[in-house]
């Protein structure tokens, strides 16, 4: 027991050696190993650069809020998907399926539009049900990825998969509006039964089946005597 006391104290006594000098709780020490920037102190000499550029990017971020209504959205919606991001920053594949989503929701509802502008003769009646197709669809593509139990693959790139195709069902939309949305329809639900793994499972019932009716079919030896 003596030799375990005695390492456990060599032990510590080589931790408060490695210690930065100084280091005592309270505001006013804090503030002291912070000015002083002791090149032994790593919190120092780390927490004094990002604090000049934190107050730098708070203040141009209020200065470029404060010129309108517009701008003070845009930073809004900057500093939201910033939070996002960094507390989705370790599951990747939803980042990537949410991402994915919202630029496949930007997409579709510009391709709609610009083929009403292309489309005189049509009314807005049907662009507006593309559009809103075009979005449950991705919404559906995102659920769907999510909603399975035991995903084979990466749930991120079925969604990826998902909205790519939907983005090219947007784009023969804008020449045939009305396959457009039936036509992503059925890609999105081909996506998710081939990476969900129900393809794979019909698949290999299937063959069972088939595998069972050979193996019924074919007559015992001396069956006939």
């Amino acid at each position: 027991m003596s030799t375990t006391q005695a390492s456990r104290r060599t032990q510590r006594c080589a931790r408060d050696a490695k210690a930065p000098r100084g280091r005592t709780s309270g505001l006013l020490p804090g503030l002291r190993r912070l000015l002083h920037q002791d090149r032994d102190d790593p919190w120092a000499v780390r927490l004094l650069p990002r604090l000049v550029f934190g107050v730098a990017v708070v203040y141009t971020l209020f200065a470029i809020a404060s010129q309108s209504l517009a701008s003070f959205g845009a930073i809004c919606a900057l500093a939201l998907g910033g939070a996002v991001i960094w507390l989705l920053r370790r599951r990747t594949q939803l980042l990537l399926a949410l991402g994915t989503t919202t630029l496949t929701v930007a997409f579709t509802g510009y391709f709609s539009a610009m083929g009403d502008l292309a489309r005189t003769n049509t009314s807005a009646t049907v662009t507006g049900q593309a559009v809103f197709g075009y979005w449950a669809l991705t919404g559906m593509a995102l659920l769907g990825a999510w909603m399975v139990k035991e995903h084979p693959g990466r749930r991120g790139v079925t969604v990826l998969l998902a909205d790519v195709i939907l983005v090219i069902a947007s784009v023969v939309g804008m020449f045939a509006p009305q396959a457009g949305v039936p036509l992503g329809f059925l890609g999105v639900l081909g996506v998710l039964a081939l990476r969900g793994g129900t393809a794979k499972s019909l698949v290999a019932r299937l063959r069972r089946v088939g595998r069972a009716g050979r193996s019924g079919t074919k007559a015992p030896q001396g069956a006939d005597s």
